[in-house]
């Protein structure tokens, strides 16, 4: 059986200064106990590595509202005001990433890839600064892999193994981020024997889930 480890245990392996992949498509598919417990223990000046940064109050929305984001790398800030004007006021630094380049970048981590070649943004402020191959007399941007410390994956179920399954949409970047951090924190809703999450449902395997973090009964 995969090691369960308590919630308050879990953020403290995590050192200020960090750089954490968080799943999750406007909140859906983010560990709230997990980002809520970073917000409680006060983690600081850590890189954010996420689609999006939710709304004010929601998700990774929290981390920002509490000043705990040095920098973050994403596909876009437009729903969370709090982002905007910190970005503005010049309290985080703000990568925004087309989506796909961001989700394959990720890959490419996850993969051991060396890059990845797009053509999207080339001839725009997203080419700045970036090398350009040219394959058949197309001219593609080279995008590095995206590496993180940890990634905090939120799961519909886990087994007794740590593999986990995930709920429709809310699997988003979950499974890409768990082979692109050194070190997965999965946060389950519940965890089930093995056998019960059937093998063709499993969206990360266990051997990919360092730490498991079961639902904490009698708080909902």
């Amino acid at each position: 059986m995969k090691k369960v480890i308590g919630l308050a245990a879990a953020v403290e392996m995590i050192p200020d200064g960090a750089a954490l992949m968080i799943g999750g498509f406007m909140g859906a598919g983010t560990p709230p106990r997990l980002i809520d417990e970073l917000v409680r223990q006060g983690r600081r000046d850590l890189t954010v590595i996420a689609n999006d940064t939710a709304r004010p109050g929601v998700g990774i929305g929290k981390l920002v509202a509490a000043k705990l984001v040095h920098r973050v790398i994403t596909s876009h800030i437009g729903t969370n005001p709090e982002t905007q004007r910190q970005m503005i006021a010049g309290e985080i630094e703000v990568e925004l990433v087309p989506q796909g380049t961001l989700a394959e970048r990720i890959r490419a981590a996850g993969f051991g890839l060396g890059g990845v070649l797009t053509p999207t943004g080339v001839g725009t402020t997203v080419a700045e600064g970036k090398k350009t191959v040219t394959v058949n007399g197309n001219v593609f941007l080279l995008e590095l892999p995206l590496n993180a410390d940890f990634a905090l994956i939120n799961a519909k179920r886990a087994d007794y193994y740590g593999n986990l399954e995930y709920s429709l949409t809310a699997r988003n970047f979950n499974p890409a981020m768990a082979m692109a951090a050194a070190t997965v924190i999965a946060e389950a809703e519940d965890i089930v024997p093995v056998g019960v999450i059937s093998p063709d449902a499993v969206g990360t395997p266990h051997v990919l889930v360092g730490h498991l973090i079961g639902k904490e009964r009698g708080h909902g």
